[in-house]
């Protein structure tokens, strides 16, 4: 059977990276998580105090070697494993208005696009079936409702002993759709030949094996098209 690029976009809180994480491991495929570039991003941006409006400097940062994703779904940044520190709340809000920023889309959609190359992938984000991989085989747009959403980050928030209200994390996750469908550079839209699948009733396992399901009649038409061929 011919390996597949499968990408997976959506709003936060849609539960891509678990989902995709979960796919690919059934598949045997590879997983990319290109939102933890970003993240990497942001964190060195933090780091170095590095205004998060000086476009210039972030593009200058934003180097292949200083994110780096994939090995063991663990993320280094300058050599140093920060998987854990990229996941704050502080970060990814960091890195949702890093993702605005034309010159570091362009570097780290070329990035994501290298590491991806061949097939046999499972890559997640907000763009990945409109930019970074516009003819994958399987395109999938995964939502569920703003409610839903809101309420599974809170539950990510209280697992880490972060003290956010459900009110607080709901306001996060509408003024974040905002930023992701409004912004000129890459917004989040559904491809107009992906499969949207709400799971907004819907847990990981059930998520991620009617994804596998899709992925298989997938590749068994693409067989039967080789075949034909």
């Amino acid at each position: 059977m011919p390996k597949l690029t499968i990408a997976i976009d959506g709003p936060a809180g849609s539960g891509k990276s678990s989902v995709a994480r979960r796919v690919a491991t059934l598949l045997g495929y590879l997983y990319l998580d290109s939102g933890a570039m970003y993240r990497a991003l942001a964190l060195k941006a933090l780091r170095q105090n590095v205004s998060l409006d000086d476009e210039s400097r972030l593009g200058a940062l934003a180097t292949p070697e200083h994110e780096q994703a994939g090995a063991k779904n663990c993320v280094f940044l300058d050599g140093m494993d920060v998987t854990k520190e990229i996941r704050s709340p502080e970060v990814a809000q960091a890195a949702s208005r890093l993702a605005t920023i034309a010159k570091v889309r362009e570097l780290l959609v070329a990035e994501q696009q290298r590491a991806g190359a061949g097939g046999g992938v499972v890559m997640e984000g907000r763009d990945i079936g409109t930019v970074v991989f516009p003819n994958a085989e399987l395109k999938i747009f995964l939502d569920a409702s703003p409610e839903e959403r809101a309420e599974r980050r809170w539950k990510e928030h209280q697992e880490k002993g972060e003290r956010l209200t459900l009110a607080e994390v709901f306001d996060e996750v509408i003024e974040r759709d905002k930023r992701d469908r409004e912004r000129k550079v890459s917004p989040l839209v559904r491809a107009a030949d992906a499969v949207l699948v709400d799971n907004t009733a819907m847990g990981i396992e059930e998520t991620a094996r009617l994804i596998v399901m899709l992925a298989k009649e997938r590749e068994r038409e693409l067989a039967k098209a080789g075949r034909a061929g």
